[in-house]
């Protein structure tokens, strides 16, 4: 019953994957959806950013980590570009910050 559970949850999770390709395989995309897929990243990287300092209310201990960290992501992304090093060095800079303030 398990085996037969993931198969289904694979098959599912791969035609879910494979419908845009075969939907646009010989035409054009439409404008609205190369549009909306050159805007969406940002604004879900916004969103999640809004999430994440949501409940910084009084500049606690914990507030000021994450602000901090927050400003490590953002200079390490300028300087090198890589977003996994930045979200890396980010989340070991709020451990840290987290244990020291």
């Amino acid at each position: 019953m398990m085996y037969i559970t993931i198969l289904v949850c694979a098959g599912i999770t791969f035609s879910l994957r494979a419908f845009p390709f075969l939907c646009f395989r010989k035409r054009e995309m439409p404008a609205w959806l190369h549009q909306l897929g050159q805007q969406l990243p940002s604004a879900i990287m916004a969103i999640l950013v809004v999430y994440c300092l949501k409940d910084i209310v009084n500049f606690s201990s914990s507030g000021k980590a994450q602000v901090l960290a927050s400003i490590v992501v953002i200079i390490t992304y300028k300087w090198k570009h890589n977003t996994f090093f930045s979200i890396l060095s980010g989340t070991i800079c709020n451990m840290i910050f987290l244990h020291l303030l």
